[in-house]
């Protein structure tokens, strides 16, 4: 049996930090074209249920630049063109252009008067009371803008336990798991509560051809004999620009990457693993089903491509200066 101190930080905090406001929400977000008091957004409850099923969001990530004179949204723009890709797919129509949706995020992070990392979800949901159990394609959408403040993992030590859920990954017969809906995450729910009831932090989906998918919210990579290998977008992930950010720094680190197949056995075999999303950021595998990974610990390669993303979000890089968007205080 591990203890939380080989592993590092409790990897529970991730979650606790999308699913809670301990200050009890911010002042302002925007709601179908305008700046609404947060305590005010309310929608009746016969609203939920059927509407949910269609909804479509996005999580993007503010952080306080490394001189602390400014917030700088990460990939701002790439974001929000997938939310319109994930509202295609879903046959829901957005009442906005991209443009309008990305004045309202910097509108939202200037008036809360953030000076803290932010987490930001624009989503969009079919509007007024929803009885129809198939919401019908085209259906009127409302569209809001929530943010949140998070605590950034990167830079720090920290690790998870992981294990290979009973449960496959939703494919694109099914559900397309390239959409961003949250009806799409009840599938990673079921595999994190069984993951969780077994004593692991986090699952990893197999796809319906047993191969590595992904975990409940966050792509995932192995290293082996110095070659990074990840799923290919057709493995059954979720399209991740985090996924797509560390593609690109850790081939300009001098790392060989393989977007490929990647066998179940292939994760116990494993120099090193990591998770990669919004939400997770870089997060370290150091156990998949009880079998250490490497030394149980963040790897050379994991700890390189942590420190290049945190250098780039915070700003201090030169390079990717496109990646971000600037928000001065």
């Amino acid at each position: 049996m591990t203890t939380e101190q080989e592993l590092g930080a409790a990897p529970m905090s991730i979650m606790d930090s999308l699913v809670r406001n301990d200050r009890g929400g911010p002042k302002w977000l925007w709601r179908s074209g305008s700046l609404v008091p947060w305590a005010d957004a309310r929608i009746h409850v016969n609203a939920v249920g059927h509407a949910s099923v269609a909804s479509v969001f996005e999580g993007i990530k503010a952080y306080v630049s490394h001189d602390g004179n400014r917030l700088l949204a990460f990939r701002l723009d790439e974001h929000l063109r997938r939310l319109y890709e994930s509202a295609r797919l879903v046959r829901i129509d957005i009442p906005y252009g991209v443009e309008t949706l990305r004045d309202a995020v910097i509108e939202v992070l200037r008036a809360n008067e953030y000076r803290e990392d932010v987490y930001l979800r624009p989503w969009a949901f079919p509007a007024g009371i929803v009885q129809e159990q198939m919401v019908p394609a085209g259906v009127s959408c409302e569209l809001v803008v929530d943010s949140w403040t998070f605590q950034s993992g990167l830079g720090t030590e920290r690790g998870c336990r992981a294990a290979v859920s009973s449960w496959t990954r939703i494919n694109e017969a099914s559900m397309p798991p390239r959409v961003k809906a949250f009806s799409n995450y009840h599938n990673g729910r079921l595999a994190m509560i069984e993951a969780r009831e077994n004593g692991h932090d986090w699952p990893i989906l197999l796809n319906e051809r047993g191969k590595v998918s992904e975990g409940p919210g966050a792509c995932i990579a192995i290293v082996r004999d110095g070659v990074v290998s990840t799923p290919s977008t057709t493995s059954g992930i979720l399209e991740s620009l985090t996924r797509e950010t560390s593609i690109t720094l850790l081939r300009e680190l001098g790392h060989t990457v393989v977007e490929r197949d990647v066998d179940r056995t292939e994760l116990y075999l494993a120099d090193e693993v990591f998770f990669m999303g919004t939400g997770w950021e870089i997060l370290p595998v150091t156990w998949v089903d009880g079998l250490k990974v490497g030394e149980g610990e963040a790897g050379p390669v994991t700890r390189a491509l942590d420190a290049a993303y945190h250098s780039v979000v915070r700003g201090r890089s030169a390079e990717h200066a496109d990646w971000l968007t600037e928000i001065p205080f």
